[in-house]
C-alpha cells in the first residue's frame, strides 16, 4: 500500500458484535465490550495511515428496539468509553499536541440519557479546536431522519425568505445535514458480511467506494483496515464518467 491516494474520510458500519459473542458461546454484551475495545485500535491505525476523518456507526435509531437490558448496558458502556476517550486524547508516545483528536457526534442526541448528552457536549466543546483526526460517532442516528430534518430547516428558511426555493442545490442540502463540516466519505466499510447500508449516511455515500468484510467488528484489526484502504487504492473512481 502506498501513502498516495489515501481516503481522507472513511466511514465504518461496525456490525456483528452480538453474532461474534454468540459464536464464542458468550453473552451478547461481551461482544459489545469487545467492539468498544476495537474502536480505539482502529481509530489510531486510521490516523497512522493518513485518514483524517473517521465516522463510526455506533448506535442507530432502530437499535432502541432491542431488549431494554441490552440497550441499558450499551448506554453504560458508551459513557465509560467517552470517559476513556477523553482521558487518552494524546495519540502518540511523545504526547505531541498535534495528534490530539477532535471528538464529534451526529444523530438525535436528545434521545440519549442526560448524563451521556452532557459528556458528549463537554468533550465536543473541549476538543473542537484540536488539530488531529476527527472522530465522529453516529449515535441514535438515522440517515432518513437526517435528510428529513435538513429539508425541514431549508423549508423554514424558505418560508421566512432567507432562502429562495429555486436556489436550493445539492450544496444547500449538504450544508443542512449533521455532517455539514465534514467531507463526504470516499470509503465505506461494513463488517460481518451483511450487504446493506442500514440507513447510514444515505446522502453522503452517493459516490463512496464500498468494502465488505466477513469479519465481525470485534475481529476487525488494523491489518484489515489496511487491506480495505489497499482495495480502495486499486479502484478507479469515475463519478459517472467513462474510464480513462
Amino acid at each position: 500500500m502506498t501513502k498516495t491516494n489515501i481516503p481522507k474520510h472513511v466511514a465504518i458500519i461496525m456490525d456483528g458484535n452480538g453474532r461474534w459473542a454468540e459464536r464464542q458461546g458468550l453473552p451478547r454484551i461481551e461482544g459489545h465490550k469487545a467492539g468498544v475495545k476495537r474502536v480505539e485500535e482502529i481509530a489510531r491505525c486510521a490516523w497512522e495511515l493518513g485518514i483524517r476523518y473517521l465516522t463510526l456507526y455506533a448506535f442507530s435509531k432502530e437499535n432502541w428496539r432491542r431488549p431494554k437490558e441490552e440497550v441499558g448496558f450499551l448506554m453504560t458502556l458508551l459513557l465509560g468509553y467517552l470517559e476513556h476517550l477523553y482521558e487518552n486524547l494524546d495519540w502518540d508516545s511523545e504526547k505531541e499536541a498535534k495528534n490530539r483528536p477532535v471528538f464529534n457526534v451526529i444523530g438525535t442526541i436528545s434521545d440519549l440519557p442526560e448524563n451521556i448528552r452532557e459528556r458528549i457536549m463537554r468533550i465536543s466543546r473541549e476538543t473542537k479546536d484540536n488539530p488531529g483526526p476527527v472522530i465522529t460517532l453516529a449515535l441514535s442516528y438515522s440517515g432518513r431522519d437526517e435528510i428529513i430534518e435538513a429539508c425541514q430547516r431549508i423549508a423554514r428558511k424558505a418560508m421566512t425568505g432567507e432562502i429562495e426555493p429555486k436556489s436550493v442545490t445539492e450544496e444547500t442540502v449538504a450544508q443542512h445535514l449533521y455532517t455539514a463540516n465534514l467531507p463526504d466519505p470516499e470509503l465505506l466499510i461494513r463488517t460481518s458480511g451483511e450487504v446493506r447500508l442500514s440507513n447510514f449516511l444515505l446522502w453522503q455515500i452517493s459516490y463512496s467506494e464500498i468494502y465488505i468484510t466477513e469479519k465481525c467488528w470485534p475481529e476487525f484489526t488494523k491489518e484489515d483496515l489496511a487491506r480495505a484502504v489497499l482495495a480502495y487504492q486499486k479502484r478507479e473512481r469515475r463519478f459517472g464518467r467513462v474510464s480513462v
